[in-house]
Order: structure tokens, then C-alpha cells, then sequence
């Protein structure tokens, strides 16, 4: 036994060190041609990309919001669940490196025919027992790397998977701080739109008394209550918008829709800077970016699982037991029975399949290379409209604060003029309605503005991203140790080299 043994290992230790191999390409990142500076520049100032930027709006509710959808967005929670399940299944890919040991144990009662052939003589009884118990183990050499680049691939999915949470994270919180920035907007287009409906309802109350004292004309009252209905149509379109904002915001809190509080308005609302100083291959480490690499490096190391397909499989086995006709006797030295082996298995013909799973192998590689040069062309895409946009709504915004308080400035003369007796009443509502308009406009440009700003924020991603995901380790992960921990981020922060 020793010796049968003893040259099965040695025989195929010999051809596992001698002949193993890696079939597929080791993954080598794509050159990236990343451009050194942003197509629009910014002043210098402090680098704050890293920070938790939502904070510097000075906020105390929008921080709170944000602590509560990285607590509670059930996107995020099923994002976590699906890392836990690719981390399984990298633990699944790894068992191929370890043999496989199972033991078995059975208990049987036989008759036999006294009739058949070789059935027993008279006399002897024909009824009999058996018993058996044995521990039986199996491993498949790694001969051409099919399990190291299963292991691989699989290791890929895993970081994939971790970069698109991270991903999910960033959209999280930009989307939170976007629509509390909306709500704002909102609140301060029903203020708008509520003070001017109340002033609109003045006048035709007003003109409808000077009408009966025979001071104004019915084509002046008209026109004040046209203006009055036309600010009264708005104020339930906008509450409307508000309501279901609100309630919008309220799903990716992880809440049954319902109002969300504000702390501030608007116009009081800190305004961040612009993060500066930032070199473009910092964009590099945007989670969508990181992702689509690691889709793109299990797909490449799939295409070593396709190669080694057409290699045969190699497996030692071997079983360790007792069998005995008696319970009594099942421990007995003389009960023993082993056997070892080694068996080779390999494809001879396959009507082409090996050849096509090949094919499809490595054209997904280059589908998913192309994707991952695409994701980093909009990502530098994303940033630099983020900035322009940034550095126009400004313009724009400070363009149509100049332009409310000229049209105050006109609807105060109108209004002079008109009660001198210089001007028709048209005059005035003609001056009210584009004050009107301007400062709702004022309004929406504000919210526009900072919406740009959480942008470029979320555009350039940056190490914000690892504070977040921080909050929301805290309820998804709870459970795990310091040393998982330590294992985790060994696993899921390391760079692919």
C-alpha cells in the first residue's frame, strides 16, 4: 500500500511541478492618455475634495439627511448584501486550491436468491449485513491555472462589486444634498409666489372699489384679477412639486413617503468653494472607474479559464475505510480497506464548443476594455462640465440679481408714475409681472447654482467617498471582527498590480 501510494504522489507531484502553468494573459492596465489640467480653470483654494463637503454648507438637517440614507437607502442595503455574496463566492473559487475530504458511513440487510447463480447452498442462511465507514479525499492539480484564474476573476467581481457601492454611496449623498437644495428652491418660489398673490389680491380689491366710485375702467379690473388667477395658478404647481420632492426624498431615505424638515432658506445657505488644485488622474480613483477595470481584469482572467479547458483535468483520490459483515467486527484492524489513485479527464471532441466559449472569452474582454476607456472619457467629461457649469450658472446668477433689482427699480417708478397719473395701470402690471418672473427665475438659478456645485463634487469623486462609506459601513457590516476587517480592506483596497 505504502508503496503504490508513494508513487502515485511522487509521479504526479513531478508533472504538477514540472508542467504547471497559467494559461490566459496576466491583466496589464491600458494606457490612458488622462489630460495634466481641467479643461476650465479654477482659482486656487484650499483642496476640499476630500472632505465631507456637504458639511461646509453649514447645514445641520442636510447632514443629518445624509447620515440617515447612508443608515437606512435600500439600494445600499442590497448593494451590501451582494458584497457579502461575492465574497463568498471568492471563498467558493479558493476551495479548488485545498483537497476536498468527506467521509461516508452506511448500514445495509441483503437477501440473496438461492436460485440465482452463485446463490448460497442449502443450509447456509440467505439473509446477511454490511457495514461500512470511510473518509474518502479528492484534489484536482492546478495544472494550467484554471482554479488561480477562477480565483482571479472571481476576486475581480468581488472589487467590482465593493467600487459599485462605493459608486452607489456617491450618488447617495449627492443625490440627498441635490434634492434638500431643490426643496429650498421651492420653499423660496412659494414665498415668492405667496407674497406677490397676496399683493395681486390688494389691487383687484383695491380696483374693485375705485370701479364702483367710477375712478378706474372694467378693463383695469379685469387685468388685475387675470394677473391675480395667473400668480394663483402657480402657488398649487408649486406645492405640488415640493410634495412629491419630498416624497421622492423620503424612498431614499429609507422612510414611507412624508415632509422632510428644513433648517434654512436658500439665500442663507453656505456657499462651498470649488475644489482646486486637483490633478486629473486623481479621477482615476472614481469608483465607476474602478469598477469598470475590475470588470475588465475578471474578464481577462476568464479567458485563462477558457484556454485551460482544452488541458486535461488531473485528480488524486483516494478512500480510507472499514467494511465488515458484522457490527462486532467494524473496528477490527482486519476490517480495512483503502485505495488510491490518480485520473486524468480531457476533452477530445466538442463540436466546436471549446473554441467558441474561447471566442466568447475575449471578445467580452474587449468589450469590457472599450467600456472601461469610455467610463474614464466620461468621467473627465463630467468633470469639466460640472466646472462650466459651475462658472456660468455663476455668471448667470449674478446677472439676474442685477436684473431683480432693476425690475424693483422699474415697478417702483411705474407705480409713482401711475398714481401721478402719468401712466395706465398696464404700465405697472407689465413691471410687476417681469419682476415677478425675474425672481422666481433668481430662485431657480440659486438652487441651479449650488446643484452644480454638489456636481463637480460627485463628478471628481475623491477620498469624500471613503467618509461616507465609513457611516454606512457602520450598519451594514456590524458584525464583523477587527481581524475580518483587516482581511477586507486587505482584499478590497489592495491595487491590482
Amino acid at each position: 500500500m505504502n508503496t503504490f501510494v508513494t508513487r502515485v504522489l511522487v509521479a504526479t507531484s513531478l508533472l504538477w511541478l514540472g508542467g504547471c502553468t497559467t494559461m490566459g494573459p496576466d491583466y496589464q492596465r491600458p494606457e490612458i492618455d488622462t489630460p495634466q489640467s481641467w479643461q476650465i480653470p479654477v482659482e486656487k483654494t484650499a483642496v476640499i475634495a476630500n472632505e465631507s463637503w456637504w458639511k461646509l454648507f453649514e447645514d445641520p438637517i442636510l447632514d443629518g439627511l445624509i447620515q440617515t440614507a447612508l443608515e437606512n437607502n435600500r439600494d445600499l442595503r442590497i448593494a451590501a448584501a451582494r458584497l457579502r455574496e461575492f465574497a463568498a463566492r471568492v471563498d467558493i473559487a479558493r476551495s479548488g486550491f485545498y483537497p476536498n475530504v468527506g467521509y461516508g458511513a452506511g448500514a445495509s440487510r441483503i437477501q440473496t436468491s438461492r436460485n440465482a447463480l452463485g446463490g448460497p447452498p442449502d443450509g447456509v442462511s440467505r439473509t446477511g449485513s454490511d457495514y461500512n465507514l470511510n473518509v474518502g479525499v479528492g484534489w484536482e492539480l492546478d495544472l494550467w491555472g484554471k482554479i488561480q484564474r477562477s480565483s482571479e476573476a472571481a476576486r475581480a467581481d468581488l472589487l467590482a462589486a465593493e467600487h459599485g457601492r462605493r459608486a452607489l454611496v456617491l450618488s447617495l449623498v449627492s443625490g440627498v444634498a441635490s434634492a434638500y437644495i431643490e426643496l429650498l428652491s421651492l420653499d423660496q418660489q412659494l414665498v415668492i409666489a405667496q407674497d406677490t398673490l397676496k399683493r395681486r389680491a390688494e389691487t383687484v380689491d383695491l380696483f374693485k372699489t375705485q370701479f364702483e366710485g367710477g375712478v378706474v375702467s372694467k378693463l383695469e379690473v379685469a387685468q388685475a384679477r387675470a394677473e391675480y388667477e395667473t400668480t394663483a395658478i402657480l402657488i398649487p404647481a408649486i406645492e405640488r412639486q415640493i410634495r412629491i420632492t419630498e416624497y421622492n426624498l423620503a424612498v431614499i431615505l429609507g422612510r414611507n413617503p412624508g415632509p422632510i424638515a428644513r433648517s434654512t432658506a436658500i439665500g442663507k445657505l453656505a456657499l462651498p468653494q470649488v475644489p482646486a488644485d486637483i490633478p486629473s488622474q486623481v479621477l482615476l480613483q472614481r469608483p465607476d472607474i474602478l469598477q469598470a477595470e475590475q470588470n475588465l481584469v475578471a474578464a481577462n482572467a476568464l479567458i485563462g479559464v477558457a484556454r485551460a479547458a482544452y488541458f486535461p483535468s488531473i485528480s488524486l483520490t483516494g478512500l480510507l475505510g472499514l467494511a465488515s459483515a458484522e457490527l462486532s467486527t467494524l473496528l477490527d484492524g482486519a476490517s480495512g480497506v483503502w485505495n488510491a489513485g490518480a485520473a486524468v479527464a480531457g476533452p477530445i471532441f466538442s463540436g466546436g464548443a471549446l473554441d467558441a466559449r474561447l471566442r466568447v472569452a475575449e471578445s467580452v474582454q474587449q468589450q469590457l476594455l472599450q467600456s472601461y476607456l469610455l467610463t474614464i472619457q466620461r468621467a473627465f467629461a463630467d468633470v469639466d462640465k460640472a466646472l462650466v457649469s459651475v462658472r456660468k450658472l455663476n455668471e448667470i446668477l449674478a446677472a439676474s440679481e442685477r436684473q431683480v433689482q432693476a425690475l424693483k427699480d422699474y415697478a417702483k417708478y411705474a407705480k409713482d408714475r401711475y398714481d401721478e397719473g402719468y401712466v395706465s395701470y398696464i404700465e405697472v402690471l407689465d413691471a410687476e409681472r417681469s419682476l415677478f418672473d425675474a425672481e422666481l427665475e433668481y430662485t431657480k438659478r440659486q438652487g441651479a447654482s449650488y446643484a452644480a456645485l454638489i456636481e463637480v463634487y460627485k463628478a471628481m469623486g475623491g477620498g469624500w467617498v471613503d467618509a461616507a462609506e465609513a457611516l454606512a459601513n457602520q450598519v451594514d457590516f456590524p458584525e464583523r471582527a477587527d481581524e475580518q476587517r483587516r482581511w477586507w480592506d486587505v482584499l478590497t483596497r489592495q491595487p491590482y498590480e
